[in-house]
This record gives structure tokens, sequence and C-alpha cells, in this order.
């Protein structure tokens, strides 16, 4: 393991030569908090994504009542360091904000309202970083792992029609932005992909501007690497999309031992490789970068070292199979 600050290109500086952009999902307290977390994350990465803080819970805790500042906070600093940001995420099934859920739930919300609500929430936001935001996770996991729409709030409420709602709504608060779909376990060709790629095909025809798919790449050794990573971009990319690959982890059953973070280091590898051998994949993001402020101990027990660095910044061996994977470059 090297330490942070060791000798060589930033990935940042080597994503630059090869045409793409390298980034992280950012932790907000950390960036407040931790100095050398501030600097890594500048001297790494040209592109940044909220973890948390542009989450519709985050932003609107009480209906009308909005706090924009830690957003603001991250598209500040990101443009201070010459980094884009991506937004995430404006329609999803969790993290919504106690008043919206309780309100549909007891009935006070109806259909009509609420979708209402969901247009001024995606105008409002969108509105707000116009031209600051390079690309939008517009729509985040809609998918069940079969293929079927998930049945979400959004789908019993307002049924199949606002995912193109979605699109069309922020595309109108902001033309420039590249807006995305967002999901995981769609890595490879499988029915949860083939579903996005079917809808995809489909809202695309009708005009809604959808164009982008976002890969989030949650992987986990033990399960293995997917199968068909290169062939599922390739099919999105003849749909005329970008792809990327938005949140990108491999986490490990602990403790950790060495085979398993060369493991893990081939599968960031293979997924860099996978994007930079496809023409439409611009982006490669991290779902944070050290294992210091890494959500995986948190949601799966007994599992985590799932990013490039450890706990210390020190960087694993997945660090220098990213770099090595951005000076073969494209």
């Amino acid at each position: 393991v090297q330490p942070a600050s060791a000798h060589g290109p930033s990935l940042r500086a080597l994503a630059d030569r090869a045409g793409v952009r390298i980034g992280t999902a950012v932790d907000m307290a950390a960036l407040a908090d931790d100095t050398t977390y501030r600097r890594t994350t500048a001297r790494e990465f040209n592109s940044v994504t909220a973890e948390n803080v542009m989450k519709w819970e985050s932003v609107e805790p009480q209906r009308g009542v909005y706090d924009w500042k830690p957003a603001d906070d991250l598209v500040r600093y990101a443009r201070a360091h010459g980094q884009v940001v991506r937004g995430h995420t404006l329609v999803w099934h969790s993290q919504l904000p106690g008043w919206l859920t309780s309100g549909v739930a007891d009935g006070s919300i109806d259909a009509t309202e609420l979708r209402g609500i969901l247009r001024d929430h995606i105008t409002t936001e969108v509105k707000r970083y116009k031209g600051r935001i390079q690309q939008w996770d517009v729509v985040n996991e809609v998918f069940e792992e079969d293929g079927s729409l998930r049945n979400s709030i959004w789908l019993q409420q307002l049924g199949p029609s606002y995912i193109a709602d979605a699109f069309r709504w922020a595309h109108a608060a902001d033309p420039r932005a590249k807006l995305f779909l967002n999901d995981y376990n769609v890595e490879g060709v499988n029915a949860k992909s083939t579903a996005y790629y079917e809808l995809a095909k489909r809202l695309r025809a009708e005009g809604v501007p959808v164009q982008g798919f976002g890969i989030q790449g949650h992987l986990a050794i033990q399960y293995g690497f997917p199968g068909q990573v290169a062939e599922n971009l390739a099919r999105f990319e003849a749909l005329g999309m970008q792809t990327a690959f938005t949140e990108v982890d491999v986490r490990m059953l602990l403790p950790v031992d060495e085979a398993k973070l060369a493991t893990q280091a081939s599968y960031f590898r293979r997924l860099l490789d996978a994007c930079l051998g496809t023409r439409s994949c611009r982006s490669f993001t991290a779902w944070g970068y050290t294992d210091r402020y890494s959500w995986v101990p948190g949601v799966f027990e007994g599992q985590g070292a799932a990013t490039p660095m450890d706990e210390g910044y020190g960087r694993k061996p997945a660090y220098g199979k990213l770099r090595e994977g951005l000076i073969a470059g494209r």
C-alpha cells in the first residue's frame, strides 16, 4: 500500500490525457472536516457526484422549505477545482422526504398533486444548477431484477409515464445537461439491463430526451464479475446514447487479504477498460475512494474495503490498476 501523496501522475492527470472523466462521490461532512480528503478529492478527480446532498430528502426536508447549502458548497468546490458535477438524483423510490411519503400514504396528497410536486421538484433543482451540472441521474433504479418496473410510489400513483415526464421536465429546465437513467446490477447483459435498453429505445423513438445510461458498478468479489459488459455498453451506444459508470465500488467479505485485493483490483480495471473501449463512455465514477468514508460497511454486514484507498488514504492495488488502465487509454 502506497501513501496517497506518492509520486507519479494523479488519476485525474491521466484521465485528462485519456479523454475521460474520472470521478468520485463526495461526502460533504468529510469535505468540510478532513483536510486530506479535501486535498485528495481535488488532486485525483476531475468529476464529482454528491453522495447524498442533492437527494430530495436533503434539499427539501419540509415541504417548500429548501436547504441548498450542502449542494451549493459541492458545486462551488467543483468549480474552484476545475471539476464537472454529476447531479444525483432527481427521481428515486428511496431517501424521499417524510412529508411526501406520509402525505401519499394518508391520502392527503393525491396523484394529480403528486405529479405537480414531482414536476416542481425536478424543475426547481435542475434550474438552480443550470449550466453547472454536466450529467443528471434523472430516474434512478426503476426496474426490478426480472426487468419489471419497480412498484414504487411513482409507479403506483402516476403510472409508467412518470419516467418520460421526468426527462422532459429536466430537459426543459436545463437543455444542455446530459440526462441519464441509472441503476445497479446492469453492468452486463441481463433481464434488468435489457429492460433499460428497451425502455431507452422506445422513449428515444418518441423524442424523449433520454441521453445516457448510467451503470452503477457496485460489485462484490464473492459474486464474480458480470458477463458481457462491453456488449451491454455497445448496445446503448448503438442507440446514440452516452454511457457512464456512475457508482463503482468492489466490496469483499472481511477480513481483507492480498488475494481479495488483487481480485478487487482486476474488477476495477475490467470496468474501466470496458468504459475506455467504448467511445460513448466518457465518465467513470467511484462511489467514494477511501474506505474511511465508504457506505458499504453500514449496509452490508461483514463486508467492506470497497474503494481504491484504505482508511488512511493508502493506495491499494485497485488504485494502481486504475492508473494502469488510464495510461493504456483508449
